[in-house]
């Protein structure tokens, strides 16, 4: 059986830039493996966050993994409290415990500065021991992506920090935003925050914790009931690795692998390497772009593409497995707006589909796969078409 490989850059895809002369990044990126995969294969655009669903991450690669999202999401906080192994009840709620850097009540950076792990730990634990043993829990997740779980808590409307970064926070305090009506429990989740801060002024280099993200306990198939083969996922975040313990994939530990820019992208492709021997079909995902986006930074973002194609994708297409290839971003994160975007992303697949020679270009990028006008309407069908071209 062919081996199968699913390489999702998140958020690589983005809007023309003026400074690259009306090219997105991942156009003027050298990019020659996801060019050659484009002039051998079949790109078009596909609708990774369904209407109605908010662009994030915890959405956009449920689809991408062959899920209908409107059927199985419940939340992003869950998907990655089953990373750590987090266990929620039915009454329970889990949030996103962002550490974040506040300054004069203005949102400056929803990752305390690229926080690194053993801070963060050490952090989490100092709310823990101030605020935990109660209803609420702290744990410890990837630098700044941590988690609370509020035992026979509520639901709270919460607002990525990601978001509102340059912008007063006093407008999007938990259960305050879009004109909601502050409930009770919401005054109990920014009574925590409040504390949380006092907690965090004699522990640094994050100012402030941040609450969003919420939901409850999810119900899912597992993959292999889904499609009828085995898979493995390969990524440093919380959310990818929770997705894949959900799915029932293997997930698998990576060193080096750091969720950031400085991410040993080598590393990611050695281990896809071995785990297709003995899986059908390999998930890695490369949380870099999206850091990059959200930092603004434009050089950084295509270094982070250029990067993922030299040093992830160029070694995995010439191992022995000779595997098939899909690569997407889950979403658009934006530099103008340093946040994510709901349009169709783009995507390639390495082989042509049966009975057509439709649907390629001479390289990938956000024009060319609209100049194609194949359109697949969700992720599930994307998966489908990729099964089906790679069996």
């Amino acid at each position: 059986m062919r081996k199968r490989v699913l390489l999702v850059p998140d958020g690589m895809a983005d809007e023309p830039q003026a400074s690259l002369g009306g090219r997105t990044p991942l156009e003027a990126a050298h990019t020659p493996c996801m060019d050659g995969l484009a002039r051998g294969g079949v790109v078009g655009l596909v609708r990774t966050v369904p209407q109605g669903m908010a662009a994030g991450s915890d959405v956009a690669n449920l689809a991408v993994l062959g899920y209908d999202p409107a059927a199985v999401f419940s939340g992003r906080s869950p998907l990655e409290a089953a990373s750590i192994g987090v266990v929620l009840g039915a009454d329970d709620v889990s949030y996103r415990c962002n550490l974040v850097t506040i300054a004069d009540g203005v949102m400056k950076d929803h990752t305390a500065g690229s926080i690194g792990n053993d801070e963060a730990r050490s952090c989490v634990a100092a709310l823990q021991a101030a605020l935990g043993g109660g209803p609420f829990e702290f744990h410890s997740g990837v630098s700044y992506r941590n988690l609370l779980v509020w035992r026979g808590g509520e639901l709270v409307p919460c607002t990525p920090p990601h978001d509102i970064l340059d912008r007063p926070i006093a407008g999007y305090l938990p259960g305050t935003a879009a004109g909601q009506v502050a409930s009770t429990a919401a005054a109990a989740l920014v009574d925590l925050q409040r504390r949380a801060d006092e907690v965090l002024a004699d522990v640094r280099p994050a100012t402030s914790v941040w609450f969003w993200g919420e939901g409850t306990a999810p119900r899912m198939s597992r993959w292999s009931e889904l499609y009828g083969l085995s898979g493995a996922v390969i990524g440093a975040v919380d959310l990818v690795r929770g997705i894949g313990r959900l799915a029932g994939l293997d997930v698998i530990d990576v060193p080096g692998a750091t969720g950031d820019l400085d991410t040993d992208y080598g590393a990611k492709a050695r281990a896809v390497v071995a785990a297709l021997e003995d899986h059908d079909l390999v998930w890695v995902h490369v949380e870099a772009p999206d850091e990059a986006a959200h930092m603004g930074d434009l050089r950084a973002k295509m270094r982070a593409i250029e990067r993922i194609d030299a040093e992830v994708l160029a070694p995995i297409l010439s191992s022995p497995t000779r595997p098939a290839a899909m690569v997407l971003p889950d979403h658009h994160t934006t530099l103008h707006t340093r946040t994510h975007a709901d349009p169709p992303v783009p995507f390639v697949i390495s082989e042509p589909l049966p009975g057509s020679g439709g649907g390629g270009a001479m390289s990938f990028g956000e024009t060319e796969a609209a100049a194609t006008g194949l359109f697949v309407a969700s992720g599930a069908e994307l998966m489908r078409l990729f099964l089906e071209a790679s069996g």
